[in-house]
């Protein structure tokens, strides 16, 4: 979990502690861990994942605390099945189709092309949160990582400051995957796969938002398409790059 507070924008600004937050899976915070949350000024939670690890995972220990509020905003089409019928996770038997040559690139633009209206859900929470917004997955590099990539660079980080973003989870993923390997939902998932399969690929941001930018033009205008307004577009900035908030 790492505060992105600092990061700077290409208009001399930079973004502000204390209001994004990105994170893996926070079913195993302590009582410690949580007392640090709500310290941080925390207020809102942006579940990223399936209602299958919801189900299979259970709500975490942070779903009874009446100061925050949790959003979810699922990334896969197919999480509108009743989760009775669907204990499997999306990704188990999902087939791709090639959207760039890039493995993860084209994983993470199909999130953007299934459940656009999850990823602008998503930063609106982001834009209105009256404390620290905490986006979160899983393993916090896939689903997070696209989510706080587009987020970043809709206020005026440069791409190869989202990338190093991106990277510096690089840190931790080996914990990150020991830890999911020791969850049943994820167990299957993640046998036999190689540590290097989950480390992140320094091409695949700065492809992602190439591919975004191709398609939409830039990310204020692929936000543009799900709804947003120049209005919503100034909230987001100004809720992460004005010190007044």
């Amino acid at each position: 979990m790492r505060d992105l507070g600092g990061l700077p924008t290409q208009d001399g600004g930079q973004i502000q502690p204390g209001r994004l937050v990105r994170s893996d899976n926070l079913q195993e915070l302590t009582d410690a861990d949580i007392e640090t949350l709500l310290e941080h000024g925390v207020t809102d939670i942006v579940d990223l994942r399936s209602k299958a690890e919801l189900q299979m995972t259970g709500p975490g220990p942070l779903i009874d605390l009446e100061s925050l509020t949790h959003h979810h905003h699922s990334l896969f089409a197919d999480d509108d099945i009743a989760v009775e019928d669907a204990l499997v996770l999306p990704w188990a038997d999902r087939v791709e189709e090639e959207r760039d040559d890039n493995h993860w690139t084209s994983h993470y633009l199909g999130y953007l092309a299934e459940r656009p209206d999850s990823v602008s859900d998503a930063l609106r929470v982001v834009a209105r949160a009256e404390g620290a917004a905490v986006v979160h997955c899983a393993a916090g590099k896939d689903r997070t990582g696209t989510v706080v990539a587009l987020a970043l660079s809709a206020v005026g980080v440069s791409d190869e400051d989202v990338t190093a973003d991106y990277l510096a989870t690089t840190e931790r993923i080996e914990g990150i995957v020991e830890r999911l390997q020791a969850t049943p939902a994820y167990a299957d998932n993640l046998r036999d796969r190689p540590m290097s399969d989950h480390i992140p690929d320094p091409e695949t941001i700065p492809r992602l938002l190439d591919a975004v930018r191709r398609t939409a033009g830039s990310v204020p205008a692929f936000l543009k398409a799900t709804g947003w307004s120049d209005e919503d577009l100034e909230q987001l900035r100004r809720r992460l790059t004005d010190p007044a908030g």
